[in-house]
């Protein structure tokens, strides 16, 4: 496989109609300047790479939750899931993943379940790496339930640029670790909350990987990790 393909293809078809339309604009700027032209075809590269869905090897043992989300890990703490999913008042374990614009926006479902909930928020447009964005910002969230009765939600918030969140999961829906569920538009974030007693294998400043990067292993007694950043 060319290293151009596992970094520009396959492109998800979410991202064809933008795709297309930067391949319009850029002929129409061609015709007034070579200048306009040679920009609109930078950023037709540009639309091209954001929209990229590359495969992931996915990590299927039990009890593994991987990333949803590739990006930086901005938080790890207590936190109340969104009121929307009724999972309660009680503090769990929240994740925040930030996604710029040039990360993977492509989500993906961080363990085997069953939805329970499947809800959207209209909200603000604050900038997602901000604390308030998971209480304020538009957003979908999701309340899974694990085989084991396990729950944990996982939530895709929009950004100071993303105005739309794509997601396909449905009440009811049985999904499998690293499927791949919606996508975000331009620049975001997306939050994971677990057990409050999870023990979080990834540290703040640390690229995900979505689809691959392990967050938490619920069947293991490994420690929470620590980490310098050199």
């Amino acid at each position: 496989m060319s290293a151009l393909s596992t970094v520009l293809y396959p492109i998800n078809r979410a991202g064809w109609p933008f795709i297309a339309g930067f391949v319009a604009m850029t002929a129409i700027f061609f015709t007034f300047s070579s200048l306009l032209g040679w920009i609109g075809l930078v950023l037709t590269l540009w639309c091209i790479y954001f929209f990229r869905d590359p495969h992931r090897t996915v990590p299927l043992r039990k009890g593994l939750v991987v990333s949803p989300a590739d990006g930086a890990v901005t938080m790890i703490v207590p936190a109340v899931p969104p009121p929307e999913l009724v999972m309660g008042e009680e503090p769990m374990l929240r994740i925040s993943i930030f996604l710029n614009v040039f990360n993977v926006h492509v989500n993906r479902v961080p363990i085997d379940g069953t939805v329970v909930t499947a809800a959207y928020h209209p909200g603000k447009f604050l900038s997602a790496s901000m604390n308030k964005a998971s209480d304020v910002n538009e957003r979908a969230a999701v309340r899974l339930r694990l085989e084991d009765g396990k729950e944990i939600a996982f939530v895709q918030i929009a950004g100071l640029v993303a105005r739309r969140i794509i997601t396909t999961l449905k009440n009811g829906q049985e999904v499998r670790t690293g499927e791949r569920y919606g996508l975000i538009r331009f620049g975001s974030r997306l939050d994971i909350y677990l057990p409050r007693d999870a023990q979080p294998l990834v540290i703040v400043g640390q690229t995900a990987i979505g689809g691959e990067t392990i967050l938490a292993d619920f069947a293991s007694v490994e420690p929470a990790r620590s980490g310098l950043r050199d």
